[in-house]
């Protein structure tokens, strides 16, 4: 429940934060709670995910792109995570999650996000996902042309995407 009061929160603060590209990286800052510990009293490791996701879901708000995704009846994916947790979230600590669309394929958008505390690194990871329509998948071409860049090429994929992507088809 806590990750909807999360979310809810950084679609409204986007509302108030200068609009950004598609391509742009998009911030978002949160509190580790008490609901977000595992025994070990650091951030759950599935909790890391859960605040990716709504990282991905600012990347949609800040580009003014949700309501049209949402209108559209487009609902968010994902198809496969990788992540290495470098350092451990503690109770009430801030952080930030920096996330971005690193590149795409014909079906896959490929976003980076890169977790924070006081510019120290926590975690980073790369999620494949896509958005799926009543009539199936939604190429990220038409994602690219609903924000105006109808056409555009994928920015070069990183090396650490292409190897994870090549696993993953294997």
């Amino acid at each position: 429940m806590i990750v909807f009061v999360r979310l809810f929160f950084a679609i409204l603060k986007s509302r108030f934060r200068p609009r950004i590209g598609i391509l742009d990286e998009c911030l978002t800052s949160m509190r580790v709670w008490p609901n977000d510990l595992d025994l070990n009293f650091h951030m759950n490791s599935g909790r890391y995910v859960s605040m990716m996701d709504v990282g991905r879901m600012a990347i949609l708000a800040q580009t003014r792109m949700l309501r049209q995704v949402l209108k559209r009846r487009w609902r968010p994916l994902v198809g496969a995570t990788f992540i290495r947790y470098r350092r451990s979230l503690l109770p009430f600590e801030r952080f930030t999650v920096r996330s971005r669309i690193a590149c795409w394929d014909e079906k896959w958008l490929y976003f980076e996000h890169v977790l924070e505390r006081r510019g120290e690194i926590v975690a980073h990871a790369y999620v494949r996902g896509l958005l799926r329509g009543r009539s199936g998948n939604v190429a990220p071409s038409d994602l690219l042309a609903l924000a105006g860049m109808a056409g555009a090429s994928s920015p070069e994929m990183p090396e650490a995407i292409a190897r994870w992507r090549s696993l993953l088809e294997s």
